[in-house]
């Protein structure tokens, strides 16, 4: 079964000498939370902190490394805010992100 590959942040990282987390990222595993459902149908992929992001760049293209950044497989349907770089459909924010699931499945849309 081909899945879409959601690019995170790992949960806890240290930058600029403390540990952190990114925002955007807990939003999707919040999203996660409410519809485990969606989980099921992705690969999860954690990237390091520090630029440029090779699991990205490697998919997408030298500058284009945000996290959260869901790459959709070639066979999932297109949606909003569905954007393409090289032969690659994906969305770059947790907004977008939430948006697309939305549409694709149901689920509640972000504010």
């Amino acid at each position: 079964m081909n899945r879409d590959t959601l690019y995170l942040l790992p949960p806890g990282f240290a930058d600029r000498g403390e540990r952190q987390y990114c925002p955007e990222c807990a939003e999707i595993w919040g999203l996660l939370a409410y519809y485990p459902a969606i989980r099921e149908t992705l690969n999860v992929v954690y990237q390091p902190v520090v630029h440029p992001r090779p699991g990205l760049v490697e998919r997408l293209g030298d500058g284009r490394w945000n996290c959260p950044t869901l790459v959709l497989d070639v066979d999932s349907p297109d949606g909003p805010n569905v954007q393409s770089a090289n032969g690659q459909r994906y969305l770059d924010s947790a907004k977008k992100i939430g948006q697309y699931w939305a549409a694709l499945y149901g689920t509640a849309r972000p504010r």
